[in-house]
């Protein structure tokens, strides 16, 4: 009798198809639409580019899905924006009566204060909630998330994430920013332990310390910044304090980038199911960088050839307008309103292709890359999960929204 090695879990990598035309197209006939219904259509705007996205990506051959509605996130922000109105009015209350105001034009320095100091109290009371929409939002997008009819799914915690991100936060700027590691793991495993796949449940390893690599190009232009201006200080060099400054706040952009870049990576491939399904992840911070800056350039050249086109047509118009003026003949009513037509049509013309042009080459893009540098090992053992119950309790993005905090796809 003959061994024979064993044969090794199927892998598969996910792929992305979505193309830079019909997003295109899909994001700025949507933005016109939430334009016209002052900004209502907006949550069935992000549902159907959700869509758009969640299918053009596949695992093994199968595209994803996504379920929510533009109905349910309306309801769910209506909700939130009467909870915050009547939280905040009892906050402005409570700091009214302890003789600070956010109303009104200070007149004094102390009034400029203490106006300072309510608008710093009004965002500490925010804080919590912020915290606690950005978990719900995360869940509802998991719970309108399904692979091969299974769903996604996330427990119900969110005012447990809130509590402990302002802990560890806070940890993190006391520490100047030492601590950011142990904030970014710690809350991502608080999240990943919590989030399923059908039946089967996610589950985060690898340690908080792991995070340091990714993380050595923030500290470094922190720590540079602030020893090169007590040295430029102490030997009075002013070349020192005109060169310094720039270079490290490049380099800390850099890094803030690359940390957000490789800590998803390192949090994603350490990421499992509990039935023995696992995650490689291997974005390039180069890669995102330079999508992100193509993108960019090619944004403001299409922005500014249309900025061209128009601005043409309005002082074609206005001229005419100006020379029938000067010679004091009677300017009718549609050379009046033609220039002015054209101003405000190019106007919300440029804003609205800025969206459109920002999802389809800077957020399409990258995320493409993202999902093409992931791999997904013994996909096989996906067929023993089984189906989990809706989660009914997520609400829809409510306060995500109301907050300003659930504008990402």
């Amino acid at each position: 009798m003959t061994d024979t090695a064993a044969e090794p879990p199927h892998a598969s990598d996910p792929t992305y198809t979505g193309e830079s035309g019909p997003i295109f197209s899909l994001g700025f006939r949507t933005a016109v639409l939430t334009l016209i219904t002052f900004g209502i259509y907006r949550f069935w705007a992000k549902t159907r580019i959700r869509r758009y996205i969640w299918s053009s990506a596949a695992l093994d051959g199968t595209r994803f899905e996504y379920t929510g509605t533009g109905l349910e996130k309306l309801l769910g922000f209506l909700v939130a924006v009467v909870f915050l109105a009547v939280y905040l009015g009892l906050v402005q209350i409570v700091l009214t009566f302890a003789g600070l105001s956010l109303a009104g034009e200070p007149n004094t320095p102390g009034e400029a204060m203490a106006q300072g100091a309510a608008f710093s109290l009004t965002f500490l009371a925010l804080l919590p909630f912020i915290l606690f929409a950005q978990y719900r939002a995360r869940r509802y997008k998991l719970a309108r998330t399904r692979w091969r009819g299974i769903r996604f799914g996330m427990d119900k915690a969110a005012w447990g994430y809130a509590w402990r991100a302002i802990g560890y936060y806070a940890l993190a700027l006391l520490t100047l920013g030492l601590l950011m590691p142990l904030a970014t793991y710690r809350l991502t495993k608080y999240m990943t332990d919590r989030s399923w796949f059908g039946d089967a449940k996610f589950e985060l390893g690898g340690r908080w310390t792991g995070l340091y690599r990714a993380m050595r190009h923030v500290l470094i232009p922190v720590f540079g910044l602030i020893a090169g201006s007590l040295m430029a200080g102490f030997l009075d060099q002013d070349w020192l304090i005109a060169v310094l400054p720039p270079v490290f706040v490049i380099w800390l952009i850099v890094g803030v980038v690359n940390y957000n870049v490789q800590s998803f990576a390192y949090t994603t491939s350490h990421t499992t199911l509990e039935n023995g399904v696992s995650v490689d992840s291997r974005p390039q911070t180069g890669t995102v960088i330079f999508k992100y800056m193509i993108g960019s350039i090619a944004i403001s050249l299409l922005l500014g050839i249309l900025v061209m086109v128009f601005g043409g047509i309005f002082a074609v118009l206005f001229s005419g307008l100006f020379q029938m003026l000067e010679a004091d003949g009677p300017a009718s009513w549609q050379a009046m309103v033609a220039p002015a037509f054209v101003g405000v049509l190019g106007y919300l013309a440029v804003i609205l292709a800025a969206g459109a042009l920002s999802l389809a080459l800077v957020v399409q893009p990258i995320l493409a890359h993202y999902i093409a540098t992931l791999r997904v090992e013994n996909v096989a053992a996906i067929e023993t999960i089984r189906q989990r119950a809706a989660d009914e309790g997520a609400d829809a993005e409510g306060f995500a929204d109301a907050l300003d905090v659930g504008g990402a796809i």
